[in-house]
């Protein structure tokens, strides 16, 4: 079954969307959300697949969370952006990170008691060093519905599991962009669908809240 025209997504407008996107008040969401999240949706469902909700052992459980979240991959970075107006640029390196973070960690691996919490300390961390001005570590919190300390202590240990080795240079930068556009090349865009399909009928159900306006009463336990 192939995508319909209104949602399919190509290299071609994946790319633009990565190096022309410019946020406005009423902006689509960037494309490399639903590219991210499909990709991630995927590496779940395999890791799920082999060892169901497995995730993290020794200092990485400091991600795993109690209860599964009742949001999608999707809708959870369709969140962090409209609350921080992150660019596409930080979701690449959050997507760097995450790879470098299960390289360097082995025997840790992307489930759905971690991936929330892995995604909005990862985009926190690669804001940081993307954008010239950052929401506190407290905003972040609320977004992700977090306590802060949590959120505080994630990052901790996320920079020493990293090795602090958070640079990423041009040519990985544009390597990791080039892999997103082969994951819609090569058959993606079905899934990307399905992706959005579901995030829509899950807003359809739910009235989020503006993070400023009682926000952290509704989502504060969700990740806890």
């Amino acid at each position: 079954m192939a995508p319909s025209s209104s949602l399919a997504i190509s290299p071609r407008k994946l790319r633009l969307d990565l190096y022309s996107y410019s946020y406005r008040d009423g902006s689509n969401t960037p494309l490399v959300i639903s590219v991210l999240s499909s990709v991630i949706e995927r590496t779940v469902a395999r890791n799920e697949r082999i060892s169901p909700s497995y995730g993290g052992f020794g200092k990485t459980c400091v991600f795993d969370c109690m209860e599964v979240p009742d949001m999608t991959i999707q809708s959870y970075l369709e969140r962090i952006f409209r609350y921080t107006k992150a660019g596409p640029s930080v979701y690449v390196v959050a997507y760097v990170y995450i790879d470098r973070f299960c390289q360097n960690n082995q025997g840790f691996r992307i489930s759905l008691t971690n991936v929330h919490r892995l995604l909005i300390t990862t985009i926190m961390i690669a804001s940081k060093y993307v954008e010239d001005m950052n929401y506190r570590n407290s905003y972040f919190a609320k977004v992700g519905g977090l306590e802060t300390e949590d959120l505080n202590n994630m990052e901790l240990e996320f920079l020493f599991l990293m090795g602090f080795k958070l640079h990423v240079n041009v040519s990985v930068f544009e390597s990791y962009c080039c892999h997103l556009e082969r994951e819609v090349s090569i058959g993606g865009g079905y899934q990307i669908e399905k992706a959005l399909r579901c995030a829509e009928e899950i807003k359809s159900k739910q009235i989020v809240q503006d993070p400023k306006h009682h926000h952290h009463h509704q989502f504060s336990r969700v990740l806890l």
